[in-house]
């Protein structure tokens, strides 16, 4: 157990999630991914959490295992070409995931997605909460629409998600 990142956790409240991404944040996010869509035929989800709680923490979950939680329980595999990807941020940590389902395979490299997650982790440092995930949707737009041309429909929600 790491005592600094359970204090961080324990002293991240929820609202300071919320003031990073206010109702202005949130449907900016929106309007990029409904935006990025239009040019791939993927699905992107967003996923941000404030902070894990204790049980957790003491069980050593990471932010990867979370978010591969995070995917299953959006239903962000259940799409008709396996082409959803998941955007998870967990706030306390700064840690920014990318989880990509089998449609991806072979085609994006995990090092492509991470260099998109190192990048938005750079621009929360930065300071703009908003500005880091517009950027880092439209670089996974960029990946995407290699190998999944635009398409007319949308499986999933484009709102995000605050868990």
């Amino acid at each position: 157990m790491n005592f600094a990142r359970l204090t961080r956790h324990i002293f991240m409240p929820r609202r300071s999630l919320r003031r990073s991404f206010d109702e202005a944040a949130l449907n900016a996010i929106e309007k990029a991914i409904t935006d990025t869509e239009k040019t791939h035929g993927g699905e992107v989800r967003i996923a941000l959490e404030a902070s894990l709680d204790p049980a957790e923490l003491f069980s050593d979950i990471t932010p990867r295992q979370r978010a591969l939680q995070a995917f299953s329980h959006l239903g962000v595999w259940d799409t008709e070409l396996n082409n959803g990807v998941l955007i998870y941020v967990l706030w306390a940590d700064r840690d920014v995931e990318i989880v990509a389902d089998r449609g991806f395979n072979g085609r994006i490299s995990a090092q492509e997605w991470s260099d998109v997650c190192h990048r938005m982790e750079q621009l929360f440092s930065q300071g703009s909460a908003a500005s880091a995930m517009i950027a880092g949707i439209q670089a996974a737009g960029a990946l995407i629409s290699r190998h999944f041309p635009a398409a007319d429909r949308n499986e999933l929600p484009d709102r995000p998600t605050l868990l």
